[in-house]
């Protein structure tokens, strides 16, 4: 059998700050889907859940503890189709408050964007065909 990702787990700071990031992004999780949990799963069209959580990590792994500084080691990519939906994602988001890290910018790559959700999760917004779902 061939190894899939299924679930991208977040561990946040404040579970309704993020979902409000992740709905101004373009996903549809709907108002009240913790009902009074500290979770919320969201599957995607591709299969892949994302699992946003105040106290996975902070509960089951005792050596954990939130990352600080500037810097990250992953990032997530969100596929959002044309540039045009770059640009726009990109800058109500930012218009938002949230803190962008790259403009849209022709990479090497993909037409891309850089920014941050409310705990510094970097995401990446693409344009790459190679990202969709479809592909």
């Amino acid at each position: 059998m061939e190894l899939q990702l299924s679930m991208v787990v977040l561990e946040v700071a404040d579970l309704e700050a993020s979902l409000r990031f992740y709905r101004r992004l373009g996903l549809d999780i709907p108002e009240g889907a913790a009902g009074g949990r500290p979770v919320v799963a969201h599957r995607m069209g591709s299969g892949v859940t994302l699992l946003i959580t105040t106290s996975f990590a902070s509960v089951y792994d005792p050596t954990w503890s939130r990352p600080v500084g500037g810097g990250y080691s992953q990032m997530l990519e969100f596929y959002v189709g044309e540039d045009a939906v770059v640009d726009s994602r990109w800058a109500e988001l930012v218009d938002a408050g949230y803190v962008g890290r790259m403009p849209p910018t022709q990479t090497f790559g993909p037409y891309a964007a850089i920014v941050e959700d409310p705990d510094g999760n970097v995401i990446l917004l693409t344009s790459d065909e190679a990202a969709s779902p479809d592909a």
